[in-house]
């Protein structure tokens, strides 16, 4: 699958994982949107609005690049504190009012997505990418963040076949986990075996190759997301080269993330 028919299958998805975050909010009352998540210093709020207000700046990307542009331009030295300063512009509205505005900006993302010429390409906070690829890092980004609030919230969460895009932008992003640390990446190729949802196998890289990283594909997910210490993860490691990208895979864009420490 590709072009129109690709994009349209990754923004289903993408509207099916917000979806499944959408329920687990939805009910809480106001007191359980301020439960804390593994995420440091962030509540279930923080994390919606997360996604709410990079939401909104994807819809300004995918229909204004030039926009976009001007909001990045914008930021200037005060880039790095974007993140956080949003965080603390998001305490200021209510739970409800949180979710309206997330599910009114996913759905206005959602069909900007869909009318998009599957050829151009969006400008993000890192390199542009082809739509397809940007709807994949908003879904890996709704997912990742959707696994804090289901820890937060002591819940389980089946893993679907919507983890083969994540799985996909963690195994693009190797050479990022290296460039974002000023690393040189290891001049040995590691293949990827995972095991999906349904049985299904899911594999990246040299059949060949001496390293591999081998296990579930919900694993993978949560390591390459840094949703749980590696330690915690039932993944089979070999090579030096995959050891060391193990240690420091990451699929988000941005600085090294500070990682989790280990559950046990």
């Amino acid at each position: 699958m590709s072009g129109a028919p690709l994009l349209q299958a990754l923004v289903d998805d993408l509207d099916a994982e917000s979806a499944d975050l959408d329920a687990r909010v939805a009910p809480l009352d106001d007191a359980a949107w301020l439960t804390p998540t593994p995420a440091a210093g962030w509540d279930v709020r923080d994390t919606v609005n997360h996604l709410r207000f990079f939401d909104r700046d994807a819809l300004l990307a995918v229909t204004d690049p030039a926009g976009f542009a001007a909001l990045v331009a914008g930021l200037g030295e005060g880039a790095g504190e974007y993140v956080e300063r949003l965080t603390r512009e998001g305490r200021a509205d209510p739970p409800a009012d949180v979710l309206a505005a997330w599910r009114s900006g996913r759905a206005a993302l959602a069909a900007a997505l869909r009318a998009a010429d599957p050829g151009v390409r969006v400008p993000w906070f890192g390199p542009p990418m082809s739509p397809a690829s940007f709807v994949t890092a908003r879904l890996m980004e709704t997912w990742a963040h959707g696994q804090d609030v289901v820890d937060a919230l002591g819940q389980t969460r089946e893993p679907t076949a919507r983890l083969r895009s994540v799985a996909e932008i963690g195994v693009r992003a190797r050479p990022f986990a290296y460039a974002v640390r000023g690393l040189p990446v290891p001049d040995r190729p590691v293949r990827v075996e995972l095991t999906g949802p349904g049985g299904e196998s899911w594999t990246w890289g040299p059949y060949d190759a001496a390293d591999v990283v081998r296990g579930t594909a919900l694993d993978f997910c949560l390591l390459v997301t840094q949703r749980r210490h590696r330690d915690d993860l039932d993944l089979e490691v070999t090579g030096p080269a995959a050891r060391e990208w193990a240690g420091i895979a990451q699929a988000f864009a941005g600085p090294p993330g500070a990682g989790r420490e280990p559950l046990r």
